[in-house]
């Protein structure tokens, strides 16, 4: 299991989203933003408050208890999952027709498997505290070569339209990254409520939009990365049942179903995957 401590001002900032209650603060310039409110006789920021949404399941579909799960995504109908711990660490190629294994590359020890995600016919892996980005064939998964990186790497997807991708390191900053080189092109600071929002984990791209597990938690941020806003929350709790969350780990796994408002997500060891959509609550 990945170390470290989640921070209590995470879950405090957490709870405080799904019970709609808005945190008080300004933007890092002090200046309203597009989505902040004046009051006018204080003159304070009153940032505005995310969305709030819930996973409505349509579809609930088998998942591997093997697979700690760090990165989910499909593309060129291809479900694409990669999964960590020494050892255990896998990337996976799935046809989502006919659900047979196209494709399977394992990560030697040291190296702990984290995010992955398709740019055109290549894919992207992380590891996380080994400082090294993998670039595999989308088809085969043979390696094409390693680049290193500082810090550490937890998730992590493509914009298509901004031609950039886009890294998690379990902190409030999004980084992002030249797709060709892996270059670090520049950041943004996530904020939900004036708030910065850490831990964010397995990322997912869609359109100008990029949605962020929170790890060790239920929720799911909907990110305007040209901002940092937090624009929704998303409650995914109670997926799985009582008896099915022993020896499931932590909500981890979105992966957007082209074409459509449909997301498959899932967890670390969970047994199931959930066709989902996000509504209002």
């Amino acid at each position: 299991m990945r170390s470290g401590l989640f921070t209590i001002g995470t879950l405090i900032l957490v709870s405080a989203l799904l019970t709609g209650v808005v945190l008080a603060g300004c933007s890092a310039s002090g200046q309203p933003g597009s989505g902040s409110a004046t009051d006018g006789e204080a003159g304070i920021v009153a940032p505005q408050p995310p969305e709030r949404l819930r996973a409505q399941v349509l579809e609930t579909l088998p998942h591997d208890t093997n697979a700690f799960t760090q990165g989910y995504e499909i593309a060129h109908g291809v479900l694409y999952e990669g999964t960590g711990l020494v050892g255990r660490s896998w990337v996976r190629a799935i046809d989502t027709t006919t659900g047979s294994v196209l494709a399977r590359a394992d990560l030697p020890p040291p190296l702990f498997g984290e995010g992955i995600t398709v740019v055109d016919d290549s894919l992207w892996q992380l590891t996380w505290q080994n400082g090294i980005a993998i670039r595999r064939d989308a088809d085969t998964l043979a390696e094409q070569n390693r680049v290193s990186y500082s810090g550490e790497g937890w998730g992590l997807c493509y914009q298509d339209d901004r031609q950039r991708l886009v890294m998690s390191d379990g902190s409030a900053t999004l980084t992002f990254r030249d797709p060709a080189t892996f270059a670090e092109t520049g950041s943004v600071e996530v904020r939900a409520a004036g708030e910065p929002v850490d831990q964010l984990n397995e990322l997912e791209c869609v359109g100008g939009t990029v949605y962020a597990n929170v790890w060790q938690t239920n929720t799911i941020l909907r990110i305007d990365p040209a901002t940092g806003r937090v624009t929704g929350t998303i409650d995914a709790s109670g997926l799985l049942t009582p008896s099915e969350r022993d020896g499931a780990d932590v909500l981890n796994g979105i992966a957007a179903v082209p074409g459509s408002e449909f997301f498959f997500v899932t967890g670390k060891l969970w047994p199931k995957t959930f066709r989902v959509r996000f509504v209002p609550e």
